[in-house]
């Protein structure tokens, strides 16, 4: 495994095979997938910590999901990419849907945890008002931190597994004030993608206790893309591969296996 600095981002490239890119969502980080790679054997895993998030520096311009898809083409440019799998996270499954559309020639799957289409309306101005609260500093990313942990978590999660919530809690609160304030305003001012017209195996996975992908909300966004499958998770909120990383491992082993 290598880490460098590609088209502006930190990025961890490990293995041989097809190319797999590793989108994650907002407050992650390339570890976000490190509890999966078990399933990720036979591909080269492309995993990039986005701008403005962990090791990577802001760019220039303000953050949004355009400015995502455009510095993720551009790394798959760098490291002369033509195809590619994807799986991604939360905000990262935004950013997936939005590449494949552009490039969908290039994209031969999509593995989606905690997936959304886009934010719910109601839902963008409380984004945008945490965006504001990360503006304060490292106090305030403790406390969104904590936020985090208390409401995105399952039940089982807060519970039985306090590692979980550490390691959610210090993926939030290791981000850059200013970065994830961007990030938050990328997803708050984020648009659905015309899924539809994908013709690509996708796998769409949600926890039964996650409130930023509800089960309906996945089974609806499943409808959209043509022969994609769904599941849920019990025991699980909205860090799916933190909070259930055997069954993600389960799931992603068979989505590959089916297409090789």
């Amino acid at each position: 495994m290598s880490t460098s600095y590609v088209n502006g981002m930190a990025v961890e490239i490990e293995g041989q095979g097809p190319a797999l890119l590793c989108i994650h969502g907002l407050g992650g980080s390339s570890n976000t997938w490190t509890p999966v790679m078990s399933a990720f054997e036979g591909f080269r895993v492309i995993r990039p910590d986005l701008p403005g998030s962990a090791r990577s520096p802001l760019a220039a311009e303000a953050l949004s999901i355009e400015s995502y898809v455009g510095a993720l083409a551009g790394l798959l440019a760098a490291l002369e990419i033509d195809a590619l799998h994807i799986a991604a996270h939360s905000l990262g499954t935004i950013v997936a849907q939005h590449l494949a559309v552009a490039h969908p020639a290039r994209v031969r799957s999509l593995a989606l945890f905690g997936p959304l289409a886009a934010p719910p309306e109601s839902g963008r101005a409380g984004i945008r008002a945490r965006a504001e609260l990360a503006r304060g500093g490292d106090a305030a990313m403790q406390e969104i931190a904590d936020a985090i942990v208390k409401g995105a978590t399952s039940a089982q999660t807060k519970q039985d597994r306090p590692a979980v919530l550490a390691l959610v809690r210090e993926s939030v609160m290791r981000q850059q004030p200013e970065g994830y304030a961007q990030s938050c305003e990328a997803l708050a001012g984020a648009q659905a993608a015309a899924v539809e017209a994908l013709d690509v195996p996708a796998l769409l996975v949600t926890g039964d206790q996650d409130g930023v992908a509800p089960a309906a909300n996945v089974e609806a966004l499943a409808g959209r893309i043509a022969g994609s499958r769904h599941l849920v998770f019990g025991g699980c909120g909205h860090w799916t591969t933190y909070e259930q990383p055997q069954a993600c491992v389960q799931a992603l082993r068979e989505f590959y296996s089916a297409m090789r």
